[in-house]
């Protein structure tokens, strides 16, 4: 059963995960440490106070949660069943890298892609301990197909012009709820009755 932290520790999962790829040899940025990071909408601004891009990078940024499809008429079944919520979710994740030249993003990206193709799904170990996973609990990591045109809407919304990105999505995350409390005894007490002679 993941718990409520799941979100989180899938993104940090990736980030975790990215980082160590980028560490092997041969290195994306020769003489440099390129490092995956997590980022949300105020760091894509290059006047951002908190600097969570530090070049050479990997920016992870979840840019949507979704209910998936496919799964969620099959896990409210099982909520009636066991009286707890299961809801079936899809993470949009955008990776968009950073460096000084082209040629050095193409190879962070290609490390990337390379890394996530390499362990499409993420478990046991890969998973940080936070998401309260259950030990036959996975994610899978797939490119995401979107058009040219939403993910040139999606740079429209950010506060920085588009960059090279490519689009990830994290499957299937299950948030599970908290056990329903049982329902109290019910004593049913008459009083008044005269019994039968």
């Amino acid at each position: 059963m993941a718990g409520s932290n799941a979100i989180s520790a899938t993104g940090k999962s990736i980030e975790r995960v990215l980082t160590a790829c980028f560490s092997e040899a041969p290195i994306p940025v020769p003489g440099k440490t390129t490092k995956a990071v997590l980022i949300r909408t105020d760091d894509f601004d290059k006047n951002a106070v908190s600097g969570a891009i530090q070049r050479p990078a990997l920016s992870i940024f979840l840019y949507r949660v979704d209910f998936n499809k496919t799964m969620r008429a099959a896990w409210s079944g099982v909520s009636v069943q066991d009286g707890r919520a299961h809801l079936p979710l899809d993470l949009h994740f955008l990776l968009t890298p950073w460096a000084d030249n082209a040629e050095f993003e193409h190879a962070i990206l290609g490390r990337a892609i390379q890394c996530l193709d390499s362990l499409p799904i993420l478990n046991g170990p890969l998973l940080l301990q936070s998401g309260e996973w259950m030990t036959n609990e996975g994610v899978q990591l797939l490119l995401e197909e979107i058009s040219t045109e939403a993910l040139m809407r999606l740079f429209d919304s950010l506060p920085a012009d588009y960059h090279l990105s490519v689009p990830y999505v994290a499957r299937l995350l299950r948030l599970d709820g908290r056990r329903a409390a049982p329902s109290p005894d019910v004593t049913t007490v008459v009083t008044g009755m005269v019994p039968p002679p």
